[in-house]
């Protein structure tokens, strides 16, 4: 079952969002600015991007490996680019 940005699922969408790591619960929410993600694990070694790909594959209803960060690796903005595998 596909989540609420199923529309984003199509191979080579860029999807560019805001990151929140530490907060109190896991969410994405999609506002006028843009979707901004919320996780609750903190920024080190990886674990918040690992987070941040796996609530976001499923808001859009697609595998975890289809979601792949192209820029912002460290940085609070992120872009993410949806893959054929």
């Amino acid at each position: 079952m596909a989540g609420k940005l199923a529309a984003l699922a199509a191979i080579g969408t860029e999807i560019a969002v805001r990151v929140t790591p530490k907060a109190s619960r896991n969410a994405v929410i999609v506002q006028d600015d843009g979707i901004r993600v919320y996780v609750t694990v903190v920024p080190e070694g990886g674990k918040a991007n690992a987070a941040v790909i796996k609530l976001l594959a499923k808001e859009i209803g697609i595998a975890k490996s289809r979601l792949k960060l192209i820029r912002g690796d460290t940085a609070r903005d992120k872009v993410f680019r949806v893959v054929s595998r």
